[in-house]
């Protein structure tokens, strides 16, 4: 049995040598299926990938630790596979997930990429991670982040500074950034990511991926270390619209130890994949958030980029709709987000139930510790100075509120089916700047789902020979995933913007 690294030739015959680059769900399960690839050789190619390219080569950064029973899994669906050739592949059936690093997965370390949480290995499975080794999948690493998921460059005392494989002198977005930087780099099929504020869409815009903000209570975030429960959730990181939703069924669902997602139980679809759809943009109505857009100098690499990508949704027969409405991104940062507001509860309470041998109990004991990233400790000062501010608190929340209500009127007015702007208004920073300008706070302040996918590319530069991605952020009301789906899906073929790193080649 034969397999490759090498990409597959359009048209090459059915036996051809199966790609683990830029591989599918439904292509490694139809390679599974003709008898050309198995899920451990899916696995090590992964590895391999690893090997090569996260700590060798361009040393992304982006992999904090390789689950150690990995073959060991794939050999096991193997198994099942060889005892039941006949019987219909798990949804996700071998392939191989790269987890981010403050979710957590039995028997291995769940670190949110700090010192102080290095022994903090996890007895249990997190809700979402169950569901996916249900589905078949194997959790195959545990990627980089931010540390404690607070900031977006992904740099942590544990794995240092995760590079952005299109540009090696730019960060990967984050808190997200080692998840999405090893699923463009092919490092493993699917990615598994989580946004309080950005850090799934971010990621996914600054690496030519598709991630998904799903609505606030349709998957559990029992077993997440948390900044902010109002606001934090769990979601996929992608290189397909397709594989995004066949993560989400699986995921999504209602759990007993994650309240919230009561709220979500009734909204299931029977399957979000079944929404995708090639002629799904004809006669949607789209608002176009101009107020989103940069206007200045530096903001004409990612417009030109948006302006060519809203042109071809036109020309598949969409209407779009300027909106104009004095709603800016940065006053919404300034004014609704709570999650330093809820960080010293939330976290507190995570830290108070975790195994004896982990040192740290509290966010004070965090402080106290020392030895974060000096990117974090502000906030965290910030978190335990605002943990007291209940009125200003209410305020916010109140804000929200009122934020929720105005997105529905503005739809209902103009008819829409969804809204859409740049996630970010300028490029991705270079290492060691902080990011400005992202767009995301639109889905994090009201909980509704957002979807960013690629829409192509800046010019070419010296760092970044195919140029830097940017990414389009599909924002819709709560619980239609599959308008946004359907959306994100049409665009993206028409589209065709995603494209490997020139970084991380096949291997020989």
């Amino acid at each position: 049995m034969k397999i490759s690294d090498e990409p597959v030739p359009h048209g090459a015959g059915q036996h051809a040598p199966f790609s683990v680059m830029e591989a599918t769900v439904a292509g490694a399960h139809a390679a599974m299926r003709d008898g050309t690839l198995t899920a451990r050789q899916l696995a090590s190619r992964c590895l391999d990938r690893i090997a090569a390219y996260d700590q060798r080569g361009p040393a992304l950064r982006s992999i904090l630790q390789v689950h150690p029973r990995a073959l060991e899994e794939a050999d096991r669906l193997d198994a099942i596979v060889a005892r039941n050739p006949s019987q219909p592949l798990a949804p996700l059936h071998g392939m191989p997930v790269l987890v981010k690093d403050n979710i957590e997965c039995a028997g291995m370390a769940t670190t949110a990429g700090a010192e102080c949480l290095r022994g903090n290995v996890s007895a249990s499975d997190a809700f979402v991670i169950r569901r996916l080794r249900e589905a078949g999948a194997v959790v195959l690493a545990k990627t980089n982040l931010h540390e404690l998921a607070s900031g977006g460059e992904t740099v942590s005392t544990l794995g240092g500074q995760t590079l952005n494989p299109y540009d090696l002198a730019r960060t990967p977005g984050g808190s997200s950034g080692g998840t999405a930087a090893g699923i463009a780099a092919s490092f493993g099929v699917l990615g598994l990511g989580t946004d309080g504020v950005n850090s799934i869409r971010s990621p996914a815009s600054a690496n030519n991926l598709v991630g998904l903000r799903p609505t606030m209570g349709l998957i559990s975030r029992a077993g997440l270390i948390p900044c902010g429960l109002t606001q934090d959730t769990i979601g996929p990181i992608t290189r397909t619209v397709a594989d995004a939703a066949l993560m989400l069924d699986v995921i999504a669902g209602h759990d007993p130890a994650d309240p919230v997602t009561s709220e979500g139980a009734g909204h299931l679809p029977a399957s979000y994949a079944a929404s995708l759809d090639r002629d799904g943009l004809r006669g949607a109505r789209i608002g176009v958030l101009r107020s989103f857009f940069g206007g200045q100098d530096e903001h004409r690499p990612v417009n030109a980029v948006m302006q060519q990508a809203l042109a071809l949704i036109a020309a598949q027969g969409a209407g779009l709709v300027d909106i104009d409405d004095a709603i800016r991104p940065d006053e919404l940062l300034a004014s609704t987000l709570v999650h330093h507001y809820e960080m010293a509860r939330d976290l507190d309470a995570y830290l108070s139930q975790l195994a004896p041998g982990v040192r740290v109990r509290s966010i004070q004991d965090i402080i106290a510790a020392g030895g974060v990233h000096p990117s974090v400790a502000g906030t965290l000062a910030t978190a335990v100075a605002l943990s007291g501010q209940e009125a200003e608190y209410r305020e916010r929340l109140q804000r929200q509120h009122a934020l929720r209500q105005w997105l529905r009127d503005l739809v209902a007015q103009h008819r829409l089916d969804t809204l859409v702007f740049p996630h970010q208004r300028r490029l991705v920073v270079p290492v060691g700047e902080t990011q400005t300008e992202r767009n995301g706070v639109l889905a994090s302040a009201t909980g509704f789902p957002a979807i960013v996918i690629p829409a192509g590319f800046s010019a070419p530069e010296r760092n970044a020979p195919q140029g830097v991605p940017v990414g389009l952020e599909f924002f819709g009301l709560p619980f239609t995933e599959p308008v946004l789906l359907r959306l994100a899906f049409a665009t993206e073929q028409a589209l065709q913007a995603r494209r490997p790193p020139r970084s991380t080649p096949a291997l020989a």
